[in-house]
């Protein structure tokens, strides 16, 4: 189970993925979980993304299955 701080960081890759600090705690467990990953855009910069099963849980959580 996500906790609340996770559900919010993974809500917050979905819509603005620029605005993340790096070292939040949450993305390791997100990371863990496989619910994002980091891909690089360029010279060395990563941001997060959502995968297939964050994009997914997301989708459950709104009720868009």
């Amino acid at each position: 189970m996500l906790s609340p701080h996770e559900f919010a960081t993974l809500m917050l890759v979905k819509s603005a993925p620029d605005q993340i600090d790096l070292d939040r705690a949450e993305l390791d467990k997100l990371l863990e979980r496989q619910l994002i990953a980091l891909e690089e855009i360029g010279s060395g910069v990563r941001r997060p993304r959502l995968t297939l099963d964050g994009d997914s849980l997301l989708r459950v959580i709104a009720g868009k299955h």
